[in-house]
């Protein structure tokens, strides 16, 4: 076998070394993903039920109020956060997951501008705490003490 010959082999045994450890990778992120999504949706559907408790124990004292219209408002609006905890806490993250894009595939416009909106909303968070961590930055000079901001005239000019 030539030194060619030989390069070539380690070359490819190295490509495929670096194929496989990519889809070890790739499963172990997926598995992460998955149980994190799990985790995390079961949190949220706990909350969302206490939500909808407190929607109810809103209704129940409205309807003792005399005001039955609100209340029955109220009541739809409980069930409905109550049937969002329940899909929540008992779905795992394949079926939330496979949900989310039979939604985004039906509605491509609507998911388009979600996804906007959530881009705009992660920039005015970043932007802000970006300028709070700048004015947070040390701006000494060595010395220990603030460095003085220059305005482009001299201190006797005033």
């Amino acid at each position: 076998m030539s030194t060619t010959e030989q390069e070539s082999s380690v070359v490819a045994q190295a490509g495929q070394q670096v194929h496989e450890k990519a889809g070890e990778l790739k499963t172990q992120a997926g598995e992460k993903l998955r149980e994190q999504v799990d985790e995390r949706s079961t949190q949220a559907g706990e909350q969302v039920g206490a939500v909808s408790q407190a929607l109810r124990s809103s209704s129940e004292q409205l309807r003792n109020e005399g005001h039955e219209a609100p209340a029955k408002l109220i009541d739809g609006a409980a069930e409905r956060v109550d049937r969002l905890g329940s899909y929540l806490r008992d779905s795992n993250s394949n079926r939330i997951l496979a949900d989310a894009e039979g939604w985004a595939r039906s509605r491509p416009w609507l998911a388009a501008a979600a996804g906007a909106l959530f881009g705009l909303a992660a920039s005015r968070f970043l932007k802000a705490s970006s300028s709070r961590r700048y004015g947070q930055l040390p701006t000494n000079n060595g010395s220990g003490a603030p460095r003085e901001l220059t305005t482009g005239t001299s201190p006797g000019a005033m």
